[in-house]
């Protein structure tokens, strides 16, 4: 967004690069999580929110091929804090993913003194 100064990202899990990235696939990922920088709020079928994790939680989706790659973030008023990088192999996003997003997402908040609404 013009005269807003981007959000910087904050990887606490995972990367992006090639391989096991296609060089496609990485360069569609690097598009959509600069436009999160800017403040674009993204949704299907680019980001679907996954409130399960946590509130201003979502699933970026990349095709990438053969591989349903899916970048977990978080968005912060100041941040894009990534939480798990990771190969969808299902419809549905394996229940231990979630687990290790909700537990990062907590510790997230609690370095920077945040307190995250308990589930």
């Amino acid at each position: 967004m013009a005269g807003h100064p981007d959000k910087p990202l904050v990887w606490l899990h995972g990367e992006i690069k090639t391989p096991p990235f296609s060089e496609a696939g990485r360069v569609e990922a690097g598009f959509l999580l600069r436009r999160l920088q800017q403040g674009e709020v993204l949704a299907l079928p680019h980001a679907r929110p996954m409130p399960g994790v946590g509130a201003q939680c979502h699933e970026l989706r990349i095709n990438d091929g053969d591989h349903a790659w899916r970048i977990m973030y978080h968005v912060e008023a100041d941040a894009i804090v990534i939480l798990e990088v990771f190969s969808k192999k299902t419809d549905a996003t394996p229940q231990q993913t979630l687990d290790i997003c909700r537990k990062r997402l907590a510790a997230y908040r609690d370095a920077i003194g945040k307190k995250g609404k308990k589930r």
